[in-house]
């Protein structure tokens, strides 16, 4: 019995490392959320400030993005097509610039591409994908955690992960930072992505709110940047 316990944790351990890899070819690695913009305008400058950015960006994150992620877990394994629906609509309707929205768009299409031709996903999951109009990549993410069987709350921290790295990813490239000072913020930022889970799973659906005005300036300021390496 153990051993076959072990080895259901394994699998489900190993397919959590294989969706939350930043190497996953959904192009994540061209956007950063806003935070060119902030480099390109002194916000962002060294660790201290990068550590910050990002630990502020989390907060926006636990608030409206993760909640929504994890109504959509639970809706994907219940195969509640409405509520995929519902939230689907309700996140690409919050996206308030161009670029924020093209972002979840385009990653969640790539996504979804993967998901079919990889083939992960039964017949009742791959319906409710399809029938949205616009997947978004919360629930492209959340389809195939379903479909891989990764349990939601790892899956959460996994999602939530990915977001922090790729915005240190970006530190390195753009401030810039260097390797060790990389590691160092992603261990220092460890708590934040646990807190940041924690909350998404407590929030009513009546207290989400993506309200973060500084954020959406810069996104706008950015799509008209005259020097940038970044989509968003």
């Amino acid at each position: 019995m153990q051993i076959v316990e072990e080895g259901i944790h394994s699998k489900a351990l190993l397919r959590l490392m294989h969706l939350s890899s930043p190497s996953l070819p959904i192009g994540a690695y061209t956007y950063s959320q806003g935070l060119e913009a902030a480099i390109d305008c002194g916000q962002v400058t060294d660790e201290k400030t990068a550590g910050a950015w990002i630990a502020d960006a989390l907060t926006v994150v636990a608030d409206f993005e993760a909640p929504i992620v994890w109504r959509l877990l639970q809706a994907f394994a219940a195969r509640d097509a409405d509520q995929v629906t519902y939230w689907t609509d309700n996140f690409i309707g919050a996206r308030d610039t161009t670029e924020f929205r093209a972002e979840t768009i385009q990653m969640g299409y790539s996504l979804s591409k993967l998901i079919a031709e990889l083939n992960i996903a039964d017949e009742s999951l791959v319906k409710i994908l399809e029938t949205q109009e616009e997947v978004p990549l919360p629930t492209a993410f959340a389809c195939a955690a379903v479909a891989l069987a990764v349990p939601a709350q790892s899956a959460m921290l996994a999602n939530l992960y990915a977001m922090v790295e790729n915005q240190v990813l970006a530190c390195l490239k753009s401030v810039p930072l260097g390797q060790v000072a990389g590691q160092r913020l992603l261990l220092s930022l460890h708590s934040n992505i646990e807190a940041a889970a924690h909350r998404a799973q407590q929030l009513e659906d009546d207290e989400l709110s993506n309200w973060a005005p500084g954020l959406s300036v810069l996104s706008m300021q950015h799509e008209v940047q005259y020097s940038r390496i970044y989509r968003s």
